[in-house]
């Protein structure tokens, strides 16, 4: 792998997911030294820069050199960042935003890129997100198994319909200020199962955990079967790694080739980020 020279880069999960230094992104950043930061994006799949201290504007820019902002649509945005919209959890409650395995919006016809996360206020402990490498969990699987998922599509709903209640049980769940949640419903795409990666070629299983819920070409009992196997092979623990905050950490993950959840292991403390969604991608091939 070709060294780096204008950033340092030290991986920290065995599969995917390293730790940037050397940079300071409330600065604007070069050409050189983003494209080194590029560069280990698609290495790694996840990049994670402690100790930045970013004004809104300053994290918009950030994100923005990977792509066009997407609103989230199911959350209302910061009033003056519509684009940037608030995950928070108070001491007072139980349940977590994100807390189950999934790849960002991947009910969409063309789904994010990318997500950014960058922490405002962080618990004493706990409060990690921990991410599995999509590459692997293709390419560990049999070549048989490989050869039969090849050629299939996969069905995504918005409405989390693996959850009791789908999307608007979630909502109802949590202090977010939610909006178009009835059309939860509506929000459907399909997607080949293994995906291409538009940049660096290698495929890549597409599960999106809270999301998936069939396949197109089987029937109800084959698919039932089919997607629960690969919803619990895209998990194995070999195949993560944690992104750990601290206040001023700012994160971002591939979600063409990644799912992740934010664990809740962090009773009676707060945990606040912003988040950033980044699009401007194909559609899945």
């Amino acid at each position: 792998m070709q060294p780096y020279e204008t950033i340092t880069v030290k991986p920290i999960g065995g599969t995917m997911g390293a730790e940037v230094s050397g940079v300071d992104l409330s600065k604007e950043l070069g050409n050189e030294i983003f494209s080194e930061i590029h560069r280990a994006f698609l290495e790694n799949q996840l990049l994670v820069f402690h100790d930045q201290d970013l004004t809104i504007e300053q994290n918009k820019a950030f994100a923005q050199r990977f792509g066009p902002l997407v609103p989230y649509p199911f959350v209302k945005g910061l009033e003056e960042h519509p684009e940037v919209f608030e995950i928070r959890k108070e001491p007072d409650e139980e349940k977590n935003f994100g807390g189950a395995w999934h790849t960002d919006m991947s009910f969409d016809e063309r789904p994010p890129i990318a997500t950014m996360l960058y922490a405002h206020e962080v618990p004493s402990r706990g409060g990690d997100t921990v991410l599995a490498n999509l590459y692997r969990a293709y390419e560990t699987l049999s070549p048989t198994m490989r050869a039969f998922v090849d050629g299939l599509t996969g069905v995504y709903s918005g409405d989390l319909k693996g959850r009791r209640g789908g999307r608007a049980a979630l909502m109802n769940s949590t202090r977010f200020d939610a909006t178009n949640v009835e059309n939860a419903p509506k929000m459907e795409s399909e997607h080949p199962l293994v995906r291409t990666h538009a940049e660096t070629g290698r495929k890549a299983l597409y599960i999106s955990g809270s999301h998936l819920y069939r396949i197109k070409e089987l029937s109800d009992k084959e698919s039932d079967a089919l997607v629960a196997f690969l919803k619990a092979h895209a998990g194995t623990l070999d195949f993560t790694a944690r992104a750990s905050y601290r206040k001023g950490t700012l994160v971002i993950w591939d979600n063409r080739c990644t799912q992740h959840m934010a664990l809740n292991d962090y009773p009676g403390e707060r945990r606040v980020m912003h988040r950033l969604t980044i699009g401007g991608g194909d559609r899945p091939h």
